[in-house]
């Protein structure tokens, strides 16, 4: 994949969508190398999942191009979504299978089977810490350990580049870790592209080798995390975050009242 595409996995130019008159995503321009860790940062409906969405191949956009792994998001959505993992926001989960039986039925429908599949299957989930509860119902999962089996259901098929939508939201710090730890394993064992959405400062810096920051559905800027410290003058991704996107509290004014 790499010499196909010259080393870039994600490549957009003036991708746009909208709905009525609301402006989603405006014209954004991006390239994402292939093998890193791209952090895409923005509060919430800046237009971060709607991007994902498009470039998943679940999505049409209303203007511009994009291509994954060198396909046509419009053309080739369909093998887009085959050769790319997916775990969006709000995922669902069949409560009544346990983790075993769903990553059969996600291995199942990315044409897995046999014992390719089950090795996949042990390895991910003695990864996650879940071994011993794989026979389990879903069900009596917590919302960390349901948010690990979604993880694994978005990498099973061992795919080139992984979309991951809050990948820890639901997580308590140590699973967060974990999470952490395997996005950079696989990114720099297997060139695994992952293309995180987050609005949490703290993980893009820990994680991401590359970060773009979209608000209002404009992307404002991209580069390294020190890089776009640097630019802003300030002490750490947090503050260069809230500076670029106009969300900095006068913490004298908070404080003022006492």
């Amino acid at each position: 994949m790499t010499s196909r595409n010259n080393g870039i996995s994600i490549k957009t130019h003036l991708l746009s969508k909208t709905f009525g008159p609301v402006h989603a995503v405006r014209n954004v321009d991006l390239e994402v190398a292939s093998g890193s860790r791209f952090g895409f940062l923005g509060p919430n409906g800046a237009g971060k999942t709607t991007t994902v969405r498009m470039l998943s191949g679940l999505m049409k956009p209303t203007s511009g191009t994009a291509e994954v792994l060198g396909m046509d998001i419009l053309s080739q959505a369909s093998d887009v979504r085959k050769s790319t993992g997916l775990l969006p926001e709000s995922p669902g989960l069949y409560s009544k299978l346990s983790a075993t039986e769903f990553l059969e039925f996600i291995g199942t429908l990315n044409s897995l089977k046999g014992e390719v599949l089950h090795k996949r299957i042990d390895r991910l989930l003695s990864l996650l810490g879940l071994e011993g509860r794989q026979d389990d119902l879903l069900e009596t999962y917590s919302s960390g350990m349901k948010q690990k089996v979604l993880v694994a259901s978005a990498l099973l098929h061992e795919p080139r580049v992984v979309f991951l939508d809050e990948p820890t939201s639901r997580l308590d710090p140590s699973a967060g870790a974990l999470v952490k730890d395997l996005i950079h394993a696989l990114a720099e064992e297997m060139e695994t592209t992952f293309f995180i959405c987050t609005h949490q400062t703290s993980f893009a810096e820990d994680v991401c080798d590359i970060v773009g920051i979209i608000n209002d559905g404009a992307l404002v800027v991209v580069g390294s995390p020190a890089e776009i410290v640097t630019s802003t003058g300030v002490d750490d991704l947090e503050d260069a975050y809230l500076q670029i996107i106009g969300g900095k509290i006068d913490r004298t004014s908070l404080l003022s009242w006492r």
